[in-house]
């Protein structure tokens, strides 16, 4: 019985200290030339998305971002006053959520008054995660900006000034 009982506590004090310890970073891989994402949002309007339904020789921004997300309620909040910038543009906005909950990304289209800009699409990956995992996103707002033959020419993996943003739009 004493063997038994230290087998376990050595099973279980193996299986705890490895469960404190840091995992290494997943390797970054490079995101340039990697095709937009395999989407399947759920959007505002309770719709579901995917790549399929980008316009052809349109570029497309694809931004990953959280409702409650400070960094990006604040690039809303800059962009908004350029926004005839991504007039040309497909924005395909996307977000996790449980059970494909809609109200935050309601409201978040609401608060920046985004459904007049027909170019703008804001869904929620449930959570799938696929959108996230795909690009290696770490914090939000993730951007990654496509020319109109849908190869990737810019990525922004921080927060990044509204300026710097418009500014890669405007190369492609």
């Amino acid at each position: 019985m004493k063997k038994i009982l230290a087998i376990l506590s050595l099973v279980i004090v193996a299986g705890c200290s490895n469960a404190q310890s840091p995992k290494a970073a997943p390797a970054k891989t490079s995101i340039a030339n990697k095709p937009i994402a395999p989407y399947h949002i759920l959007t505002a309007d309770s719709v579901w998305a995917t790549p399929a339904d980008l316009k052809k020789d349109h570029p497309v921004m694809i931004i990953y971002f959280s409702p409650d997300c400070s960094h990006c309620q604040r690039m809303m909040y800059e962009l908004k006053p350029k926004m005839a910038t991504f007039k040309n543009m497909e924005v395909i906005m996307v977000t996790w959520s449980a059970n494909y909950d809609l109200r935050a990304i309601r409201e978040f289209r609401r608060d920046y008054d985004l459904a007049k800009y027909h170019n703008f699409v804001i869904g929620t990956e449930g959570y799938t995660r696929l959108v996230q995992q795909y690009y290696n996103v770490m914090t939000t707002p993730f951007i990654a900006i496509y020319d109109k033959h849908h190869k990737m020419v810019k990525s922004f993996d921080k927060p990044t000034p509204a300026d710097t943003i418009v500014a890669a739009v405007k190369k492609v």
